[in-house]
């Protein structure tokens, strides 16, 4: 069964019938919101320009998963909430109520994060 997540109502974002707005990937790709980049290195502040990609994000909604050759569905390995390792330059970026997001696929998620 697919995960979806209803944004909260800060992110919320209402149709004719004032019904919020639900988004769920589909197959083998996640949502997934990018952690805050660190901005200070050794006392130095960094322009927007040179700080690097941050590779950890949070997993917002999470597709079904996908079917082998025989039919059945592979479920995916993470789950609404898990914090990952994600290739730097994967997915493509999207904005849902004013939030940055990315949608990748699962196969480019390096490791799940456990705290």
């Amino acid at each position: 069964m697919a995960q979806t997540q209803q944004l909260s109502p800060s992110q919320q974002k209402t149709n004719n019938s004032n019904n919020p707005l639900t988004f769920r990937p589909l197959g083998n790709r996640v949502l997934v919101r990018r952690l805050a980049a660190e901005e200070k290195k050794g006392g130095i502040i960094l322009p927007d320009a040179a700080k690097k990609k941050q590779e950890q994000a949070e997993i917002i909604a999470a597709g079904a998963g996908v079917k082998d050759k025989s039919g059945q569905l592979i479920p995916l390995s993470v789950k609404v909430g898990d914090v990952v390792l994600m290739e730097k330059y994967s997915g493509q970026e999207i904005t849902l109520n004013d939030q940055e997001y990315v949608i990748v696929r699962a196969d480019d998620l390096i490791a799940i994060i456990e705290k």
